[in-house]
């Protein structure tokens, strides 16, 4: 668990630094890719938290969004 979250924390700040340009880099296009699709199809049962991060740093990687709030939320909810 502790590993994963040294990862996120890493492509959070890799996220943040490349916001702005046009290309990434493919090793890291490549791990963050179908992270979450992996992590369901292991022979182990993965913590619903590592989905949820896996699934929300695909999304701040490829969508340019953050689908979790957290404290951000739209006015009416």
């Amino acid at each position: 668990m502790q590993e994963f979250l040294s990862f996120v924390e890493a492509a959070r700040r890799y996220i943040d630094l490349t916001r702005h340009d046009e290309l990434i880099h493919r090793e890291v296009a490549k791990a963050i890719n179908g992270l979450t699709e992996f992590l369901q199809s292991e022979r182990k049962r993965v913590p619903g938290k590592i989905l949820s991060e896996a699934d929300r740093l695909e999304c701040l990687f490829f969508d340019g969004f953050d689908p979790h709030f957290d404290g951000d939320e739209p006015p009416g909810l």
